[in-house]
């Protein structure tokens, strides 16, 4: 059985190619579970892998993709049916193991979550692995016991895919939320997805150089890292939470341990690769539901496998306004 790919090719040290191409089925990796992809979306970890990026893949020709979502065609293990619809998204896929960037994947069963009553394998992939992330920040806010009446939740790094997807989910969920970005031009946009306040990412930073600010935030979502996250922790009011998912600003968090033992602010690192299945399916199924956004149509740009090349590129020079939901169907 054949089926088309998008394929990343080393052609010289440092030297790498990207193209669409016919595979065979048996050239799939090991696994119990055959998948049909109906739908993927692009992530930066994506287009690292997709450039080469020794960090994400290693071995060529690959296929990234860490998102995927489709039709059982065969399985092993009894929990899965042919034409089962699943989720298979983080652990190796795409990185290591051809990923949702092709029409076929083959992955341990074990990867892979029975698409939740309520959602469409479109909408799945609207959300990704970016809207689990969020979803995961949002949950860890509510269980830490941060309840909308406490205060607003600012969100940093607003515009991006995990959050847009956090300021919208948490609007749905009843918060307040401050949505900080460094593109003014997107206020109206994050206003729609439910943003009470838009303000510049400059402003969170007002004061950080301090050991302790101003307590502004009930919690967190942080997207950023480096100073935007220390500034945020530093300006939460007692007891509140925040969480920790990105490092496009640093790596490096360098404060005081004030805000932790003063105010009892707990932060909360969020890991989407090996986030246990118990806990994975209770939030997908919380993204089904009640933390469904509204507005998910308005928030991606449909491509297909031969547009892909372009958006990678868009990707990495920061230039995308919206998540890349791809249809593996045209």
């Amino acid at each position: 059985m054949n089926f088309r790919a998008f394929q990343v090719r080393q052609v010289e040290p440092k030297v790498f190619e990207r193209s669409v191409v016919t595979r065979s089925v048996d050239e799939l990796p090991p696994g119990d579970l055959l998948v049909k992809v109906h739908y993927s979306s692009l992530n930066y970890k994506d287009a690292l892998s997709a450039t080469g990026n020794p960090g994400v893949t290693r071995n060529f020709p690959h296929t990234p993709g860490i998102d995927a979502a489709g039709e059982v065609i065969s399985s092993e293990d009894g929990r899965f049916q042919p034409g089962d619809k699943v989720i298979v998204t983080s652990y190796d896929l795409g990185m290591g193991t051809a990923g949702g960037f092709g029409e076929m994947i083959r992955v341990p069963s074990a990867w892979a979550l029975p698409l939740p009553e309520g959602l469409s394998l479109k909408e799945s992939m609207m959300l990704g692995t970016a809207g689990l992330t969020a979803a995961m920040s949002v949950q860890e806010l509510v269980e830490s016991g941060v309840q909308p009446e406490q205060g607003p939740i600012l969100v940093t790094g607003a515009t991006g895919g995990v959050g847009s997807l956090a300021v919208a989910m948490l609007a749905k969920a009843g918060f307040n939320v401050t949505a900080a970005t460094g593109k003014s031009s997107e206020t109206d946009y994050l206003k729609r997805l439910g943003a009470s306040d838009v303000i510049d990412r400059g402003a969170v930073l007002e004061g950080h150089e301090r050991p302790m600010m101003k307590p502004v935030w009930a919690g967190a979502v942080d997207c950023v890292g480096g100073e935007t996250l220390a500034a945020a922790i530093k300006a939460t009011r007692y007891g509140g939470t925040v969480t920790c998912c990105g490092l496009v600003g640093s790596a490096d968090l360098s404060m005081n341990v004030f805000p932790f033992i003063l105010r009892g602010v707990r932060l909360i690192g969020i890991d989407s690769v090996e986030y246990p299945m118990e806990k994975r399916s209770k939030v997908w199924k919380k993204l089904s539901n009640d933390w469904k956004p509204n507005a998910l149509e308005d928030m991606v740009d449909e491509v297909g496998l031969d547009q892909l090349n372009e958006k990678i590129a868009g990707m990495l020079k920061a230039q995308l306004k919206r998540r890349v939901l791809i249809n593996l169907q045209r």
